[in-house]
């Protein structure tokens, strides 16, 4: 590839500084005067009729201003998903499991808010409620939803290839059942809201939000007025995994309240809120059969998987298409039949989470994979290297995959590790094990919704750069930063960013999907070039060239033949502004994803994503089979980026997925009881910590993808689709037994080693 300037090179993020004196503001930390304090109401029921609320003793609680309840706000559904709007901003005829929102109050401080709540009196009529999606799915089981018959609210069979002949001509065929956990995203920055409204009516809302245009567009929805008339700002952010996409009951109601009060309205959970009543990966029970020759090439799958819901749909038919989808990816799979069903339960709501429903499966798949060559008496790398996706190979789902280096990291992944050396050669106790994946880079959420973005470039050489991208912590304003930089021919101190503002900066669909730097990259980058263009078409008509001959590169403008016959960017720009072209000089640019939504698939094949990144994870782990606890020694992280925009964040980003597929792996659990969350805390919620982070060997693999920004792809939420199935493998490596059913926890390995 290229040798470039800015691109490729270990750039500091932008906001570090900030965030590393404490000077950078999130949400809670913003503050008007006379701003009111907001609580939420919440069921203690899984399933029950609201009857009657009463307001008068909150309201006559000192310092509350004002409270409301789902009779008092307009009738308006939404959803993330415009096809599978479920959902009231509040409850307003029945709650549907226990956290669901019946009515806030705001007051002149938090204290007075939550004595408020305390006084609001409810009846309920309590329902038969059903936590189990089996159950859910029987004929005579309680409905959530009425037009939903069956609790089935989104689902999907398709079938590639010839699945029942391809059984009929495989030498062996494996059957198995597995099992998933809900899993909480715990973003150390709960959900928080500050809305104020101007003179005018215009609504502002500063939101912990992912995805700032479409809560835009749910706010207007909820609150019944045109989008024209809200205005939502992303402050700083504190994580979202996936968490942050859906509009609250917190946004709807700070909004709502500042209305009608006239005052700065802020919500802010607390953590048994973001448990309970946010947004959590769906467990899922999937049946996995498999097909295979003698000599380990696949065949043939076919997948039953049933997710639990919980109450509402967020993002299911996104999920369920995705969870279909990926299973013909990192593997050569002409023949699959899969059945996938999104099932209502009384329980928390499932949502978007890092890799969006391909965990789940991704745990199945090499799970089994690694069991089928046991049996077969094939090392489980030279399987997984004899079954490995190609770069312009067809696709049975006519996914167009341009780039593609999944065998490189395989190789890889086992050189780290060790794996010749390694793999049933350690002590009892101690094993390796690994796992493929691939992911999106940039699916397409929605038809006719592009990424956009504007480049200034200023009289003294400084660049301005607003872009709609949401940065979350992931460094997305350092990447698109460099990009503009490069393209440009100017440094990264040059560059001075505005981002995720719906009034200021361009269209763009937020962080989701792995595309902030594919499609928002895109737009900045072609921005870039037309600003680029246009001083180019003066410095070249001075210097009596053409246009394409010159080059921009450290500050100056040359000859691409000729490097000493140019001149320094500041001279070029007066020679545009001495030319008398209109000034400041402005580029524009769009990206639209040439590619089909998700939901899109649930009915017709195609490609949803103009990218794919391919990565390996590999595991050491060490079992202490008298406590039955499992340390994990080391994780290697081998991914297929495209090419890495900036090395450091891109480590950066498989080190935090690396962690967080640990999570799912060995700790992380939302435990319900009848519908209600008994761990809803840091304290009883098992998620890792810097203890129990191992050793992690970041190894980039660049392929220079055609369709990506100086051939950029994913990097860091496909990272979390294997290490749960890498640590259970070699989990398995290292005592023998196999693990279907996340997480493995001590006492489930000490009550297989008794068994065994």
């Amino acid at each position: 590839m290229d040798k470039l300037n800015v691109v490729g090179k270990r750039e500091v993020m932008l906001d570090a500084w900030e965030k590393a004196t404490g000077q950078a503001r999130f949400t809670d930390d913003l503050s008007f005067p006379g701003m009111l304090f907001g609580k939420i109401l919440r069921s203690p029921y899984a399933h029950a009729k609201i009857l009657q609320v009463d307001l008068t003793q909150a309201l006559n609680v000192p310092g509350v201003k004002d409270a409301i309840t789902g009779r008092d706000i307009p009738k308006k559904m939404y959803g993330i998903v415009p096809m599978a709007k479920d959902e009231y901003a509040l409850a307003i005829e029945k709650v549907r499991y226990i956290g669901d929102e019946v009515a806030a109050v705001v007051a002149t401080s938090v204290e007075a808010a939550e004595e408020a709540i305390l006084k609001i009196r409810v009846d309920y009529e309590e329902l038969p409620a059903v936590f189990d999606p089996f159950e859910a799915m029987r004929p005579g089981a309680p409905i959530l939803h009425s037009n939903v018959p069956n609790n089935v609210s989104a689902s999907i069979r398709k079938e590639f290839g010839n699945v029942a002949r391809a059984f009929s001509e495989s030498d062996v065929v494996y059957e198995d059942t597995f099992e998933t956990q809900p899993v909480n995203h715990s973003p150390l920055e709960p959900q928080a809201a500050l809305a104020i409204v101007d003179l005018s009516g215009k609504v502002t809302l500063w939101s912990s939000t992912q995805i700032p245009f479409f809560l835009r567009r749910n706010l207007a929805t909820t609150l019944d007025i045109p989008e024209s008339k809200v205005r939502v700002i992303k402050p700083k952010v504190g994580g979202g995994f996936g968490q942050k996409i859906d509009l609250y009951a917190k946004d709807f109601c700070a909004a709502f309240f500042a209305m009608r009060t006239g005052k700065p309205v802020k919500f802010v959970y607390e953590r048994e809120e973001v448990f309970t009543s946010t947004r959590q990966r769906h467990p899922m029970h999937i049946q996995l059969k498999t097909g295979m020759k003698k000599d380990g090439t696949l065949l043939a799958q076919q997948f039953k998987v049933v997710a639990d819901g919980g109450a509402y749909n967020s993002t299911a038919p996104l999920m369920i298409t995705l969870a279909c989808y990926f299973i013909m990816l990192p593997y050569r799979l002409e023949n699959l039949l899969f059945e996938g069903y999104h099932v209502y339960t009384n329980k928390p709501v499932g949502g978007a989470m890092r890799g969006h429903g391909i965990p789940q499966v991704r745990f199945a798949v090499e799970t089994q994979l690694d069991m089928i060559a046991e049996k077969m008496g094939i090392d489980p790398l030279e399987l997984r290297l004899k079954n490995a996706f190609l770069a312009g190979e067809p696709h049975p789902g006519k996914l167009l995959v341009q780039s593609c280096g999944f065998s490189d990291t395989l190789v890889k992944a086992a050189e780290g590790i060790e794996w010749k050396e390694k793999r049933g050669k350690l002590p009892f106790g101690r094993g390796v094990g690994l796992a493929g994946a691939s992911f999106p880079s940039g699916v397409s959420n929605m038809s006719h919704i592009s990424s956009g973005a504007i480049v200034k470039i200023e009289r003294d050489g400084a660049v301005t750069l607003l872009t709609g991208a949401a940065d979350i912590g992931q460094g997305a304003e350092t990447v698109i930063s460099q990009i503009v930089a490069e393209e440009l021919g100017v440094t990264l101190e040059d560059i001075r960013i505005t981002a995720a503002d719906t009034e200021i900066t361009p269209l763009d669909p937020g962080t989701f999907g792995s595309g902030v730097t594919l499609r928002a990259g895109n737009a900045a980058k072609m921005a870039a070039l037309a600003a680029k263009e246009k001083l180019f078409e003066a410095v070249a008509e001075k210097m009596e060239v053409h246009s394409k001959d010159l080059e921009a590169k450290n500050r100056r403008i040359y000859m691409k033949d000729q490097p000493e016959k140019g001149m320094s960017l500041i001279e070029a720009i007066k020679i545009y502004q001495y030319s008398d072209r209109p000034m400041p000089i402005i580029g524009r640019g769009s990206y639209l994803p040439p590619a089909k939504e998700p939901t899109t698939l649930l009915k017709e094949d195609g490609n949803f994503s103009p990218a794919y990144s391919f990565m390996t994870q590999a595991a050491e782990v060490e079992v202490d089979t008298q406590t039955g606890k499992i340390k994990v020694l080391k994780m290697v992280a081998s991914h297929d980026c495209g090419r890495a925009i900036n090395p450091m964040l891109v480590e950066g980003q498989l080190e935090g997925s690396v962690v967080g597929g640990m999570g799912q792996a060995l700790y992380e659990d939302v435990i319900t009881d009848k519908g209600e969350v008994v761990n809803p805390s840091f304290l009883d919620y098992g998620i890792p910590t810097a203890m129990e982070v191992p050793s992690i060997v970041s190894i980039e693999v660049e392929t220079n993808d055609p369709e990506g920004p100086f051939g950029a792809k994913e990097s860091g939420e496909g990272t979390q689709l294997a290490p749960a199935p890498a640590i259970v493998n070699a989990i398995y490596d290292a005592i023998g037994v196999r693990f279907k059913t996340l997480p493995v926890t001590p006492e489930k390995v000490l009550e297989a080693l008794w068994k065994k």
